[in-house]
């Protein structure tokens, strides 16, 4: 980023979550995130080089340690001129959504990190002139709780997705509960993780979103403005997976070029890379692998099938490694509280440790070697405990990160392109496949995951659980009813009562 050369009408709005604003540049293939803040909490132009750095060498010497240096794209922290700051702001401050407003784009410091725009393809600079696709899904926990620490018996059937939605409906998050279940796309099992990305496209939320070309065209650009068409995204799909059968319109083409599309993400998320030093971690899964609140299951069982055997995840595949990092919370949030008490007393009486005890980091080689001992055996120490946090911290990270899937229709004759192949019905898609959103989880947040975590259980025991409970008892007593009268109809048939044949 050289001084003087930066014109802010290169760069245009991409995107935003709750801590930071994403602006995408037209014709490199880069992007520039910035830091937000609530008005009343700006920090230091020092404090927020630091915040940004720390996120680039988590990155670089944690994450992509274990998931892999394909990836994971760390980026830089680059200085830019304050003036292109402020005119960049003003000229996007029209397209940010209105609930995100809360917070505002930092302007003073001049910091950002520069990183590779994930919506393209990752082996050139520049942005190509052939159509692009790029899938966006953020998994969420692939896994049920394991720890014998958990107190909620419903937390060994149920997984945390699949709870958290009617809560997020009683609160009015989203309209209605998506039939997608995170355990069914870990599976590895293509039927259920099948039913798991069409049940995505079905209600997306922001747990899916695809773009053109870099432009958004199917999902939440926010909670109050879905974009969920699946004719119009169709129709977006066409060049890239056009019906095997020649249909060019109608609900049938519609169903061929969304099962093409599903059949094709799959195949890539299974697909294996297996440079750098990611395998680290050996954490076999552990616990039931199956969600009884998935509607998969639950319309197998009243089909009277059986759910599919567990195929499991090719130990090379993101989704494996991704699920790896994830059971680094081995403990549960109500097995890890206490031990986050115990450090939290400890800095209490010696602030001075919490630089020492790499909490706020740097996270570097020290930092990744300490998150490599899976031992469960809490000898009661601080350095124990403190171990167990980190971990916590680092699997949150890896539940709510997003994978990117680009892809883009193979050029006639195109025998020198370095991408990774996968065959569609029609063509030969060239993809690339990228993590989003590593940012460590705050130390800070873990009160928060508690309080949240029990909230959401007592929700989901107290409305769904308990209807189902009444629903039994219904069936049950109908089936007393049934009983009384076939005992009736026995009191009839006493000897010495006289009948007719029926």
């Amino acid at each position: 980023m050289e001084e003087g050369k930066m014109d802010e009408n290169e760069w245009s709005y991409h995107g935003e979550g709750n801590k930071s604003l994403v602006v995408a540049h037209a014709q490199r293939c880069v992007v520039l995130r910035f830091l937000k803040f609530p008005p009343n909490k700006k920090k230091t132009s020092e404090e927020i080089l630091q915040h940004l750095q720390n996120i680039v060498d988590f990155g670089k010497n944690v994450m992509k340690d274990f998931l892999g240096e394909n990836y994971v794209h760390c980026g830089e922290v680059v200085q830019l001129p304050l003036e292109f700051v402020k005119q960049l702001c003003l000229k996007i401050q029209c397209e940010r959504p209105e609930s995100r407003c809360d917070k505002d784009l930092d302007t003073l410091s001049g910091y950002a990190m520069c990183l590779p725009n994930l919506t393209r393809l990752q082996t050139f600079p520049f942005a190509e002139h052939r159509p692009i696709l790029c899938v966006e899904i953020k998994p969420k926990c692939g896994f049920i709780p394991f720890s014998n620490g958990v107190t909620h018996e419903m937390k060994h059937k149920v997984c945390r997705y699949c709870m958290h939605q009617h809560l997020k409906v009683a609160t009015g998050k989203w309209k209605k509960i998506s039939k997608y279940c995170p355990l069914d796309l870990y599976s590895g099992n293509k039927q259920r993780m099948h039913f798991a990305l069409k049940s995505l496209l079905q209600e997306a939320q922001n747990n899916l979103r695809i773009f053109k070309n870099g432009e958004l065209i199917y999902g939440c650009a926010d909670a109050r403005s879905p974009v969920a068409d699946l004719k119009a995204l169709a129709h977006h799909l066409k060049p890239f997976f056009f019906p095997s059968n020649g249909l060019a319109s109608g609900p049938q083409c519609t169903r061929a070029v969304i099962r093409e599309l599903v059949h094709v993400i799959t195949r890539v998320l299974l697909s294996t890379s297996d440079k750098g030093r990611a395998g680290a971690l050996r954490l076999g899964l552990q616990g039931a692998r199956v969600c009884e609140a998935s509607p998969f299951s639950r319309s197998l069982h009243h089909q009277g099938k059986n759910t599919p055997e567990h195929s499991g995840l090719p130990k090379g595949c993101l989704l494996y490694k991704t699920l790896q990092v994830q059971m680094l919370d081995q403990l549960d949030i109500e097995g890890l509280y206490p031990l986050y008490n115990r450090v939290e007393q400890y800095l209490e009486e010696f602030p001075e440790e919490r630089k020492t005890l790499q909490i706020d980091g740097p996270y570097d080689e020290v930092f990744y070697q300490k998150l490599l001992d899976l031992s469960t055996e809490d000898d009661g120490t601080v350095a124990f405990a403190l171990t167990k946090v980190q971990q916590y911290r680092v699997a949150m990270t890896a539940k709510d990160c997003s994978i990117m899937i680009a892809l883009s229709p193979c050029l006639r004759g195109a025998s020198s392109d370095q991408r990774p192949v996968i065959p569609s019905s029609r063509s030969r898609l060239a993809f690339s496949v990228s993590v989003l959103d590593l940012d460590l989880k705050p130390y800070e947040s873990i009160p928060h995951q508690y309080k949240l975590d029990s909230k959401i259980v007592s929700y989901y025991s107290k409305t769904v659980h308990a209807k189902d409970d009444t629903v039994r008892s219904t069936r049950f007593k109908e089936h007393e009813d049934c009983t009384l009268v076939l005992h009736k109809g026995c009191e009839e048939n006493k000897p010495g009562k006289k009948h007719q044949n029926v």
